[in-house]
């Protein structure tokens, strides 16, 4: 069977040959499209920080709303310059990206490289992992009433219509941000949920709309720990997922001040923390 190819009318997919099987029918040789996968490699001040398996485009936002989540940085002024890296290997592949700091930005890449070991493998958990993320994101202090429940009802269509790749691929999560009317502003996919939200909140950070205090995020799948921590570095307020939150996701949204909407999908949908946000919701 021929390998994997590129395809070139859409960097986050390539086509495979592959065999299509069915009950009670021979199998047929057919063309599909896969989601890109490839390493992308974060240094700063020329020394790696993390490596992150990603669907390559919009490599820069994701850079930034990495480096934002971590704490390394609060706005685009803490950055000079992003750029591909140009020597060796990297530069023949594109998948190492510099992050060039302003010299006010101070950061400890030793502590910085521990914590994102420490996230990726689960070394810090339950109550540790929550008080090491409001050392740097203090809980959301407003709390009023910021959408209508039938605007949140009609979210996942909205996401889902607008995943030009996933339709090809059926492989890819994305993460979308939308006002309080349910306008989508920004989206974003990736074969990782975490990082289609980091790539929408550097999007938002190039876009000077920061801190997104009247924003709502929407992911697919489910919602976890690191997606909430994700959402309160960029001061979202209200976090929904197609499917169910992890117990942690839901003590860090009850204890940081964020609204959490699970199962959203059809006509329903869970709030496991601060429905005060939601108007109508019948609570």
């Amino acid at each position: 069977m021929p390998p994997v190819n590129e395809q070139p009318t859409d960097p986050r997919a390539v086509s495979a040959r592959i065999l299509r099987w069915k009950q009670g029918a021979p199998a047929q040789a057919a063309d599909d499209s896969l989601a890109r996968e490839e390493p992308l490699e974060i240094r700063v001040r020329g020394e790696a920080v993390a490596v992150t398996m990603r669907t390559p485009g919009h490599d820069e936002e994701l850079a930034l709303g990495f480096l934002l989540s971590e704490g390394v940085i609060a706005g685009p002024s803490d950055v000079l310059e992003i750029a591909p890296c140009q020597q060796g290997e990297a530069a023949l592949h594109g998948n190492v990206l510099s992050v060039f700091l302003a010299p006010k930005a101070g950061v400890d890449l030793a502590k910085l490289r521990r914590n994102v070991y420490a996230s990726s493998s689960c070394g810090l958990c339950g109550k540790a992992s929550i008080e090491s993320v409001h050392a740097h994101f203090p809980p959301l202090a407003k709390r009023g009433p910021l959408a209508a429940a039938e605007r949140l009802l009609q979210l996942p269509g909205r996401l889902q219509a607008e995943q030009e790749t996933f339709d090809k691929t059926g492989g890819l999560h994305a993460a979308g941000l939308f006002d309080a009317d349910g306008k989508l502003l920004t989206l974003r996919e990736d074969v990782g949920r975490h990082n289609a939200v980091d790539k929408v909140l550097g999007r938002s950070m190039l876009d000077g709309t920061l801190p997104l205090e009247d924003r709502m995020l929407m992911v697919s799948g489910r919602a976890s720990f690191e997606i909430l921590q994700k959402a309160l570095a960029g001061r979202v307020p209200v976090v929904c997922a197609v499917s169910a939150p992890s117990s942690l996701a839901v003590e860090f949204a009850q204890e940081s001040g964020q609204t959490l909407v699970g199962f959203l999908r059809g006509d329903t949908f869970n709030v496991y923390s601060h429905p005060e946000r939601i108007m109508g919701h019948g609570g």
